[in-house]
């Protein structure tokens, strides 16, 4: 994962005139953070997108014309380099579900209080996936609906190793905190070790779990704490 630059460049991405003026003020308090372009729909976003190259965009889903999820994949074509936040008050499932499989890298409620927002965009940029706690649940049912496949008679003659097995006590650990959506410097505060050494174990746990995300990894402990 990436370190966070000293300076996040941001673009805004909302139709509602005064919600986005009321959050570029906001996120001017941070002098890590810099908007360096706003837009009220999604062929305006993917010209500025285009244009600024941002290191993150703070994307609406409900704009006029095309969904920010429908949008997506043309931004991230534009500007390759960029994060994408969803920053939205729908919470459907089906919508959080399509944001994430088209490559979103977070997905957070306009209900988030300033400074988790500004921590949720430092984690974005970090590499980390950032969802609402709210939202873990919904998270969860979209996972599972995702990969359900019926069972056929030869797989279920056939019980496949549990790759919960493969990891360390510690890299259990670990992946139960990312559960309950810590972030690295969390957990190595938690646990009492360097954050360096935490990204290490979280991409161990990763690739021994065949994930690709954090979301996945928590999504994958929170199944089998139910289970």
């Amino acid at each position: 994962m990436s370190k966070t630059p000293s300076l996040i460049r941001l673009l805004v991405v909302d139709d509602h005139v005064l919600f986005r003026r009321g959050l570029v003020a906001l996120l001017a308090q941070e002098d890590h953070l810099e908007v360096v372009g706003e837009a009220g729909d999604a062929g305006e976003a993917q010209r500025r997108a285009r244009e600024l190259q941002p290191d993150v965009i703070l994307l609406d889903n409900h704009l006029p014309g095309v969904k920010g999820v429908d949008a997506l994949a043309g931004l991230r074509e534009v500007a390759p380099r960029a994060q994408v936040l969803m920053l939205t008050v729908s919470e459907d499932e089906q919508v959080l579900s399509a944001a994430l499989k088209a490559g979103a890298r977070g997905y957070v409620l306009k209900t988030i209080n300033g400074p988790d927002l500004v921590r949720a965009i430092e984690r974005t940029v970090a590499g980390e996936s950032v969802v609402s706690p709210e939202l873990t649940s919904k998270l969860v049912a979209a996972f599972q609906a995702l990969h359900a496949a019926p069972a056929t008679a030869a797989t279920a003659a056939e019980v496949p190793p549990e790759p919960l097995d493969s990891l360390s006590s510690r890299e259990r650990e670990i992946l139960g905190l990312i559960a309950r959506g810590a972030s690295n410097k969390e957990i190595a505060r938690e646990l009492g070790i360097a954050e360096t050494t935490v990204k290490i174990h979280v991409q161990h746990i990763l690739r021994k779990l065949g994930l690709s995300s954090r979301v996945q990894a928590a999504v994958y402990a929170s199944e089998r704490q139910r289970a």
